[in-house]
């Protein structure tokens, strides 16, 4: 079966730190694509807090943006930083935002895969765990595995923020691959039940 446009991954980072390590891994995500996939990084530090009455009112520019971009992706990267035990709450945001509205998510039935780097040793498991309870709230179809869980990330990258430990960029090109193989699964499946 022939895929005549690259996969495109849309990569989202809930850390707003210019030397962000999530943001960071989501470079080198883009430096280890497999070919015939294309990643584009969004930042998300023009979108306002999620409010029902400014949905209402008409939607945010920055909303609108996100949303066209979500829909146009294949599929979704997303890197949280751990905070007290729990996603960042830029990342929660977006996706709150991107859910609605009810019965009209961009989300629903996205494949996304879950990255996450901290500076201590627990690698993001706890933010990670949450975000896939998010995750499933929103219908998005998240990548069991390979998990990418960066502990000590001081020492996994370098002065220029380039992710130089090996191990860490092996398991993030096998992770990256894995989604692209789940992101076709899916899009042959959509378009065989589109033919019945």
């Amino acid at each position: 079966m022939t895929h005549h446009h690259p996969l495109r991954i849309l990569a989202l980072s809930g850390s707003l730190r210019a030397q962000s390590f999530n943001t960071a891994l989501l470079r080198a995500a883009g430096e280890l694509l497999p070919p015939q996939a294309v990643l584009e990084i969004h930042a998300l530090h023009t979108l306002p807090f999620y409010d029902g009455d400014a949905e209402d009112s008409g939607e945010p520019a920055a909303v609108t943006d996100l949303k066209a971009r979500i829909r146009s992706a294949d599929a979704l990267l997303l890197a949280t930083p751990e905070y007290n035990h729990s996603i960042a709450a830029a990342l929660k945001n977006a996706l709150d935002w991107a859910s609605r509205p009810y019965g009209a998510s961009v989300l629903d039935g996205k494949p996304a895969a879950i990255v996450g780097a901290s500076a201590g040793a627990s690698g993001t498991i706890r933010a990670q765990r949450h975000l896939r309870e998010v995750a499933f709230g929103t219908q998005l179809r998240v990548l069991d595995a390979p998990e990418v869980l960066v502990a000590h990330a001081g020492t996994k990258f370098d002065a220029q923020l380039r992710l130089v430990d090996e191990p860490t960029r092996r398991v993030l090109a096998s992770q990256l691959s894995a989604l692209m193989r789940w992101t076709r699964q899916w899009q042959q499946l959509a378009t065989s039940e589109a033919v019945q």
